[in-house]
């Protein structure tokens, strides 16, 4: 292709995108007013552009590519499935895929979840596991038990049922008529703490404020919803060390089921293959999604104890049954590139090498730590949180209007990696596939991007 087609082609793709497309996330108006970069191919961890350009994966396609794009042990999977099924239902039926699926998939959860539930997306598998904790008590004759606690600053999907319990305003607040009432408790975001401590003498007291939603609820508390280790789409927010364990230990103490969002933080990227590991906790319900599949195909899951599985369990009349279903739970091709996917961690031995890429994307972050318009560089295994400020001293926020995380992603682009804004936090994410080069790279195109942005928006804002 020449480079006059390879330009007429790619103005095609961009006037049909502004014809037809709504895109998730995006404000239109800006978007329809603006060049697209189109995806067009990948390799690797790069992606690769209708012109032509390479772009660092920086964010893993949002969150769910593992191994690196067009990877042959994953292709050659979906191949081989298609020669099978590419598709049957789990509804009264079995399936060679699944079955396989969820044998391996438990072979890497924690010990004590036996049950495994497909979906499609992150947010089905949360709908699911509200659902099964609720009915879970409603079964066991423990009625009072409906309502839910979870964090603010959580995000656990765009269903209503996962909105309800989600936790950021600019998300979620449109549509707070629509949803059940859920009891919110702080976040333990230490950088800018709700509760005004400070970290040196903190004593988690952001715990005590979950604890004492618990008493006021006493005996009503169906479950607490929440994401182990790191709060991802409100900027990375990292937990402090035994904040997760004193959770599940409150949830012991007051009867409710813990239910442990995994959606984002698992299969390696906090640096253990699952977040809850890192705390020995084990939660009653526990959602994945995004990298069960390498980041090839939609597929989720709910996992299950045994004890939340048994309530279940009843004669026919009874009708103990779990009425909830999708229409691809279980995809065979899905499943087919998860079995595929979990094969690559133990083959390549991903979980040993991930302490190196853990330690070299620090080390090459520690320049960011220290400018003067960077807050905090929060970082739990790959997953990265870049937070901007318009005065370090005081951690004065640049106005939202100002678009800072925005810009700076625009930089990255033009420096060769592709970035993601979560308001004013520039979020790294990248493959687990990167080399600790190519995570340097990342890194110092990161921190280039962000002074660029915010030198050129102090100038603006003084003028």
């Amino acid at each position: 292709m020449t480079d006059a087609e390879r330009l007429e082609r790619h103005r095609r793709l961009w006037t049909s995108d502004h014809q037809h497309l709504w895109h998730p996330f995006t404000q239109m108006q800006d978007w329809l007013a603006e060049e697209p970069l189109i995806v067009d191919a990948a390799e690797g961890v790069h992606l690769v552009d209708t012109k032509g350009r390479r772009y660092l994966d920086g964010v893993s396609s949002l969150w769910c590519n593992v191994h690196g794009h067009r990877v042959k042990e994953l292709d050659d999977a979906v191949r081989a499935q298609l020669d099978r099924v590419a598709h049957s239902t789990l509804l009264g039926l079995a399936s060679t895929a699944s079955i396989e699926a969820a044998e391996e998939l438990l072979r890497w959860t924690p010990k004590g979840l036996t049950r495994v539930f497909f979906s499609d997306a992150g947010a089905t598998a949360v709908e699911v596991a509200l659902k099964m904790a609720y009915q879970h008590h409603q079964l066991r004759g423990d009625t009072g038990r409906s309502e839910f606690v979870a964090l603010r600053g959580g995000y656990h999907g765009d269903t209503l049922g996962s909105v309800a319990v989600g936790g950021i305003d600019l998300f979620h607040r449109i549509f707070k008529p629509l949803l059940f009432p859920v009891h919110h408790a702080p976040q333990p975001y230490c950088y800018r703490c709700p509760l005004g401590k400070e970290r040196a003498s903190c004593h988690l007291e952001c715990v005590d404020a979950v604890e004492q939603v618990f008493a006021e609820r006493r005996g009503k508390v169906a479950a607490l919803v929440l994401e182990p280790l790191v709060q991802g789409a409100d900027g990375m927010i990292t937990q402090p060390p035994g904040y997760l364990k004193r959770l599940r230990e409150l949830c012991d103490r007051e009867g409710a089921l813990l239910v442990c969002d995994e959606v984002a933080t698992g299969f390696g990227r906090t640096g253990t293959m699952f977040a809850v590991e890192q705390e020995g906790v084990l939660p009653d319900l526990m959602t994945v999604a995004k990298g069960i599949t390498g980041g090839y195909l939609p597929l989720a899951a709910t996992l299950a104890t045994e004890r939340v599985f048994e309530s279940f369990l009843g004669p026919y009349p009874d009708q103990k049954t779990f009425f909830h279903g999708h229409t691809y739970c279980g995809n065979p091709l899905a499943c087919a590139a998860a079995v595929a996917s979990l094969n690559l961690f133990r083959s390549r031995r991903i979980l040993e090498a991930l302490p190196g890429q853990v330690a070299a994307l620090s080390r090459a972050l520690a320049a960011a730590a220290e400018h003067p318009r960077v807050g905090e560089v929060r970082q739990r295994g790959l997953m990265v949180g870049i937070e901007l400020v318009r005065d370090r001293r005081t951690k004065e926020p640049y106005p939202y209007a100002a678009r800072a995380g925005d810009r700076a992603c625009r930089e990255a682009r033009a420096l060769g990696a592709v970035l993601r804004p979560l308001g004013n936090v520039l979020v790294l994410m990248p493959p687990l596939a990167m080399t600790e080069a190519q995570l340097g790279e990342l890194a110092g195109i990161a921190l280039t991007a962000l002074d660029r942005a915010t030198g050129a928006l102090d100038r603006e804002l003084a003028a």
